[in-house]
């Protein structure tokens, strides 16, 4: 009977244990994503206006919100929790949206980051003027990462609930989308070479055709990219603030190696093993190869194709590429996400500690 009634007790302080884990799990994870929208702060008058999704952590309560071909599970103009962990900026890819990272904006969200989805201003799907002048379009994609953190440092309802580093200075990472790769390692540190691009799809545009069509439309074969055939790097200005980036499919055989030699802060790069919009040989492996940091890695994603990274659209959207939804046979493009979500949160912890 003495056996009996340890075993019981032994079982009821279990029963006990379990259900006060039960009643703190949601409080660990009870945050979910807020939405709201943000203009950027214009520091010209010749400044285009310029927009942000702004993903953060709430308590309040989500519903699946419809925005166009990307839906949105959030609570639209929650209120944001007192404090993040973060802020991550997100750069998508060209002729595309801010609205397109759903899954991985609000995971992040979710999971304590304030996260700034930035709409490029002249290479949006609606507008692409940008890529008229290819010297502009290289230096203004980073320059708008970094007027958007401009804009949340000195917002006052943003900039006291980012945590900052041992240094005292705010915790910034950023992510960026094929396009928007090139975006995030630019703001690393890394300079464009115009004339790479010519050279490289005098050369190789059979093996990289999408990217050599495409490149045109933004300088690739002009007069102007044959003007700085003697390799110069172009004028582009790094963040200091960004303290560690991933670069998914980047575009990357632009940049000079020496420039992304020199790259120092921790980098993660991905790419699909079937991307044939940016063939992961002539950029995703062409950034890893020049760089010399002990904090880069790269990893190819089995059977995945260019836009594994996006969310699936509701609507077949049409790229240079083919069909922005249409995936390799057999890639299951959700279940990736989710997992994606998680090891870019895992990345983000340990790189913003």
């Amino acid at each position: 009977m003495l056996t009996r009634s340890i075993s019981g007790i032994r079982t009821l302080a279990l029963v006990m244990a379990l259900a006060c884990v039960a009643l703190l799990q949601p409080a660990v994870n009870a945050a979910e994503a807020g939405f709201r929208q943000m203009s950027v702060t214009a520091i010209s008058a010749d400044d285009k206006p310029a927009h942000f999704a702004l993903y953060y952590p709430t308590p309040d309560a989500a519903r699946v919100i419809p925005m166009g071909p990307f839906p949105q599970t959030v609570a639209i103009n929650g209120a944001p929790e007192s404090k993040v962990k973060g802020l991550i900026v997100i750069s998508h890819g060209t002729a595309s949206t801010e609205l397109g990272f759903a899954t991985l904006a609000q995971a992040l969200a979710r999971n304590g980051y304030l996260v700034a989805s930035v709409e490029h201003v002249g290479d949006t799907w609606q507008d692409q003027s940008m890529r008229a002048t290819p010297g502009r379009y290289f230096a203004e994609r980073p320059r708008q990462i970094s007027r958007v953190i401009d804009t949340l440092l000195t917002d006052p309802q943003w900039r006291t609930r980012i945590a900052n580093g041992a240094d005292g200075q705010p915790r910034i990472g950023a992510l960026g989308h094929s396009a928007g790769g090139y975006t995030v390692l630019a703001l690393a540190g890394g300079k464009p070479v115009l004339s790479r691009v010519r050279a490289h799809c005098e050369t190789e545009s059979d093996l990289d055709p999408v990217f050599c069509r495409l490149s045109h439309s933004i300088g690739g074969g002009s007069a102007q990219a044959g003007a700085a055939a003697d390799g110069r790097e172009e004028p582009v200005q790094a963040d200091p603030r960004v303290r560690t980036v991933m670069a998914l499919a980047p575009m990357g055989v632009a940049f000079s190696a020496s420039s992304l030699a020199s790259i120092t802060v921790p980098v993660a790069i991905y790419a699909g093993e079937k991307d044939t919009f940016l063939v992961p040989r002539y950029h995703a492996q062409w950034v890893m190869q020049n760089m010399r940091g002990a904090n880069v890695m790269l990893r190819l994603v089995p059977n995945a194709g260019h836009y594994a990274f996006m969310n699936t659209p509701t609507l077949d959207l049409p790229s240079p590429d083919g069909s922005v939804a249409a995936d390799p046979q057999g890639f299951d493009r959700a279940a990736f996400l989710d997992r994606f979500a998680q090891e870019s949160i895992a990345f983000f912890d340990k790189n913003l500690r």
